[in-house]
């Protein structure tokens, strides 16, 4: 190891993982005598709390693509990637108020039983498929990738393989207790990640305070940062001109302007938050109101998350633009975090590694359980053992994980997806936008209008997918410069590419008047539509108070960074 990491780093990172191990070990050992029971297993039925839901949703979330991608983000285009996090706020009231009582209501334990109990077999099986496929090539991979990069950056950069393998056995150990150690693990790894976070943006801020002689203050350091780099304090991105930069079409290609707000940004969080096992799973085995509680206290702490995982990047930006950062080799956005966390003093650089490797952790441990519980509910029960008992199925669960997590492995190996060829945080949501309108379209549809029949659905998921290609791959070819609205040059690909953003909002679209047509042209009455009543969806008085305190806050955010 070189000198970025002295020992008590090391000191400070094994505390850490023994820490989380002991407590893992311990919450396992209480729940033994539950260990047969398959739903406790995939599920932790009813013995969730608020908190723990909470907590763990925001574990599960913030990974790698958001400490190193949207950090890098944060280098590269300012405090508008801030607006993932604060509506990602907003998805979560909307899926706390609408969303979860419609799964709850019809007792929904994975998204592909949402979509047999509602559609038909054929539409749950290919899901299922589907989402077992981009879980492990794209999510697992991803976060594998990026958090083993990051860190090895700090080990001295000879180590990549060695971590992978750490993280990845780190996150079986994990896993392999069940969804209620995932959970209340996932606790301890938030707490972690949250104070590891906002020490080093404290850090970054000072660092550039005393860069630019105005003291050791972080609020120096903030009102610098807003002085040196304004473009960066902007939440909107203009629309290109004739007379624009390449630095600037490149920013609009990422996160188009206001057009961003009209569609694709909703679709990335709703589709996300709401129609994901991933992160739904934490809700489904509690009651109506610790879910809904449990959500919102998510949503609250999405706001603090821009502050950990965003303005680190910007900081980088504006000392590497000085000349303070010569450790940022060529600008490249994703080793902004990296550069950041070599001024951090001996000792809490461990615990921003610490913190590091609980979101890369808790994400994989979360991801591998969801894919474990698609597999084993929804494929292998369903199509492979029907006959498979409560045991085998806990024994077919913790196989699957093992196999994921294994594949996970081999194609991030040598990065085998080309993961580091583009900025991580761009690559998932631009490759799971692929797919996201259609899923999402089918969900939507799916809970609040009856007449949507399983035609629909199957040719929604389909025709999302392919008008999501035609839109990235074909559609420029065929406007070029004749549709500025929704074009600009990018001098990478050689030629016109239409922001991911509105490709995606197109889709959706054009994947809604599909399935209302086919619908229409279906039965009048779908049979296997959800009963669905107005009180289902009523909230308790103190619902409403952190509703509002949430809306609240965004609404003044946005009103600071317009």
């Amino acid at each position: 190891m070189n000198q970025n990491l002295a020992f008590a780093d090391y000191a400070v990172f094994i505390i850490y993982f023994i820490v989380v191990s002991v407590y893992g070990y311990t919450v396992y050992r209480k729940r033994k005598q539950d260990e047969q029971d398959a739903k406790a297993y995939f599920l932790a039925e009813g013995n969730l709390t608020w908190w723990a839901i909470g907590a763990s949703l925001i574990a599960s979330n913030i990974s790698a693509e958001q400490f190193i991608g949207m950090s890098g983000e944060g280098f590269f285009l300012g405090i508008a990637v801030a607006a993932y996090e604060w509506l990602a706020a907003i998805a979560l009231i909307i899926v706390a108020v609408w969303f979860i009582p419609v799964y709850l209501k019809n007792k929904i334990y994975t998204m592909p039983q949402f979509l047999k109990t509602r559609y038909n077999e054929s539409t749950a099986l290919i899901m299922a498929v589907f989402w077992l496929f981009l879980y492990v090539f794209v999510n697992l991979t991803s976060i594998l990738y990026l958090g083993a990069v990051a860190i090895n950056k700090l080990a001295g950069g000879e180590y990549l393989h060695v971590i992978m393998l750490g993280l990845a056995i780190f996150a079986l150990f994990i896993s392999l207790g069940g969804m209620k150690v995932v959970a209340y693990t996932d606790v301890i790894q938030v707490a972690v990640l949250i104070i590891g976070g906002l020490v080093t943006s404290y850090i970054a801020l000072t660092t550039v305070a005393e860069a630019f002689g105005v003291g050791q203050n972080a609020i120096a350091g903030f009102k610098v940062l807003m002085q040196q780099a304004p473009e960066h304090f902007k939440m909107i991105i203009p629309k290109p001109t004739a007379t624009s930069t390449q630095l600037e079409i490149d920013k609009y290609l990422t996160f188009p302007g206001l057009l961003s707000y009209a569609a694709g940004i909703w679709i990335i969080n709703l589709n996300y938050w709401g129609c994901n096992q991933y992160i739904t799973q934490r809700a489904l085995g509690a009651d109506l109101q610790t879910a809904r509680t449990g959500i919102l206290f998510a949503g609250m702490l999405k706001l603090l998350m821009p502050l950990i995982v965003m303005l680190p990047g910007i900081a980088a930006y504006v000392l590497y633009t000085s000349g303070h950062l010569p450790q940022l080799e060529g600008g490249v956005k994703d080793e902004a975090y990296s550069a950041i966390l070599t001024f951090l003093p001996t000792g809490l650089k461990g615990l921003s590694v610490a913190a590091l490797t609980a979101a890369i952790v808790a994400s994989l441990a979360g991801k591998v359980n969801s894919i474990s519980t698609i597999y084993t509910l929804d494929v292998h029960k369903k199509y492979i053992q029907k006959d498979a008992g409560e045991k085998q199925q806990v024994n077919i669960g913790r196989l699957a994980v093992f196999v994921a997590m294994l594949l996970a492995v081999l194609f991030t190996w040598n990065d085998v997806l080309g993961i580091g060829g583009v900025g991580g945080f761009t690559y998932i949501q631009k490759y799971t936008g692929f797919i996201s309108p259609g899923v999402f379209a089918m969900f939507f549809l799916g809970m609040f209008w009856k007449r949507t029949t399983g035609t629909a659905a199957i040719v929604g998921v389909i025709l999302g997918f392919l008008l999501s290609v035609l839109f990235n791959e074909y559609a420029p070819a065929l406007f070029g410069n004749d549709t500025l609205l929704y074009t600009a040059y990018n001098n990478g690909k050689g030629g016109f590419e239409i922001p991911f953003h509105i490709c995606m909002g197109l889709s959706f679209l054009f994947t809604m008047i599909a399935m209302i047509l086919i619908s229409f042209a279906g039965p009048k009455v779908n049979p296997k539509a959800f009963e669905i009543d107005s009180e289902m969806f009523k909230v308790k008085p103190q619902t409403t108070v952190l509703i509002v305190i949430t809306l609240l806050i965004i609404a003044a955010l946005y009103v600071k960074f317009w």
